[in-house]
């Protein structure tokens, strides 16, 4: 790893950005962050950041952002919206601004896109259609210097300060816990996420698309990732299969009322469809290069990890 690099961030005052700070910084890295509105987060607001102010619809802005930068972490990205076309906008269209920056700018800089492993299956929902057009801009941006551009696909991530997964920790200690889903999935500790990361964010030689798992490239049902929960948190709930035509019906319902009320919800009939998908399982020659990074935290650590911070912070009695 080479220390001292600068490199540039977007979404850091997100749950997977605000951990990439603190895995940067811990790497030597000099970081310069892209804010739009967001106040600073706790877990770096006291480190020694470099603080912009703009957004990815800002291309003046974001060639400020880039500009000297050894490399550029894309993270910033919409995980629930009112429309698709919000969707598009910040997921597709100000990732194609951003990656045309970074080309015309930074040409000697790497560009780190933060996609996801719904990409893989664009055709779920909005939201996975948009994290694949994002990427495909990039490719077409880059497509004359491939060696600039790395795409890296986590899967469901979980640990302290996301709330999105909280209530799942919090159904882990009531009387009756559903079940969604089927098949198998992949899941990942944001720590191994945010170091993965930072770890290609800083080699050279590290380009391409990559997904990104946890150790062994552990893959759980619904049932055994509900069992596992449970027993990190110290409950013991009957577990509830939701047939699919309930979650998909849940899904719709959710996402009506959110549009509604003029709310976001993550909940929406796209999730549900990628919820019911069958393998969110990586395989070998998906993930990156043991040389460059190696994933050390096991589900059970991480959620260990994960209750006893929640805990801490009083989000989780």
């Amino acid at each position: 790893m080479i220390g001292g690099r600068l490199v540039a961030v977007t979404g850091a005052s997100g749950f997977l950005g605000a951990h990439i700070i603190t895995s940067l910084s811990a790497a030597g890295a000099r970081i310069r962050i892209l804010l739009h509105r967001q106040p600073p987060h706790p877990l770096w607001r006291d480190m020694p950041v470099e603080i912009m102010t703009g957004n990815l619809m800002d291309a003046a802005g974001c060639g400020r952002l880039v500009a000297g930068a050894d490399a550029v972490i894309h993270a910033a990205g919409l995980i629930k919206a009112r429309s698709n076309k919000a969707f598009s906008k910040v997921n597709g269209r100000g990732t194609a601004i951003l990656a045309q920056a970074v080309r015309d700018v930074g040409p000697a800089c790497r560009f780190v896109l933060v996609s996801s492993l719904a990409a893989r299956e664009p055709s779920l929902s909005a939201y996975a259609a948009s994290k694949r057009e994002g990427e495909q801009a990039a490719r077409e941006i880059f497509a004359a210097t491939p060696e600039q551009l790395a795409i890296l696909r986590p899967p469901a991530i979980y640990g302290p300060w996301d709330r999105e997964t909280l209530p799942f920790f919090k159904a882990g200690s009531s009387k009756v816990a559903p079940l969604f889903g089927a098949g198998h999935a992949a899941i990942m500790h944001v720590q191994d996420a945010a170091n993965a990361i930072t770890q290609v964010a800083l080699n050279d030689t590290c380009f391409g698309c990559y997904a990104l798992a946890g150790p062994d490239l552990a893959a759980f049902s619904p049932r055994e990732l509900a069992e596992a929960v449970a027993l990190a948190v110290g409950g013991n709930p009957i577990l509830l299969p939701m047939p699919a035509a309930v979650l998909r019906a849940a899904g719709s319902i959710s996402g009506w009322t959110a549009r509604l009320s003029g709310r976001t919800v993550i909940f929406t009939a796209g999730k549900a469809r990628e919820l019911l998908h069958p393998d969110w399982t990586v395989s070998r020659n998906e993930v990156l290069p043991f040389s460059i990074f190696q994933p050390s935290v096991n589900l059970q650590e991480g959620l260990r990890r994960t209750v006893a911070w929640y805990r801490n912070a009083d989000w989780l009695s």
